[in-house]
């Protein structure tokens, strides 16, 4: 089984490397935003990563599978879009106010009673980051969370597009 058959449709390539392409071009922004820039990612920043992780799998599938399975293919990655762009909404909600961090690791730790060195001990070994403290990087008022989610959108949307020009193709 080769990656690049002659007799595949050219959309079927174009989409599984739009997916791999677009998982890695994420996880690699959100690493050097982590290590680089020293931004402290929240829980829900690392809930975020797992679609991208999923769609580059996705993607590498898309590339590898026979021609008549491409469409399905292709559309569990347009829901594994749906879904960081769903994540991306939540997040930006906490960072807004509207609701609370379905999280827990983005609370406050409750102590009931005791002396210092129990407190100190219920406490995590890494603290974590607050989910509603967004973080804002060049220079504009857009969080991390929302370019996460606008760059979601325009890839499940060229995802879609070239889905659409699949089906097109395969009738």
């Amino acid at each position: 089984m080769t990656l690049f058959r002659r007799n595949r449709p050219d959309n079927a390539n174009r989409v599984g490397w739009l997916f791999l392409a677009a998982g890695l071009v994420a996880l690699s922004v959100a690493w050097s935003a982590e290590h680089w820039l020293g931004l402290v990612p929240c829980e829900l920043c690392l809930w975020e990563r797992w679609p991208w992780r999923v769609l580059s799998v996705i993607g590498f599938v898309l590339l590898a599978v026979p021609r008549r399975y491409a469409p399905p293919v292709a559309y569990v990655g347009i829901a594994c879009v749906t879904v960081s762009v769903g994540l991306a909404v939540l997040h930006a909600g906490v960072e807004y106010h509207w609701w609370p961090s379905p999280a827990p690791e983005c609370r406050a730790p409750v102590f009931h009673g005791g002396d210092f060195r129990a407190w100190m001990a219920s406490l995590p070994q890494r603290p974590n980051k607050p989910c509603d403290s967004p973080d804002y990087v060049l220079g504009l008022p857009i969080s991390m969370t929302e370019w996460g989610g606008l760059y979601a959108c325009v890839v499940g949307i060229l995802g879609a597009l070239g889905t659409s020009r699949l089906l097109r193709q395969l009738r």
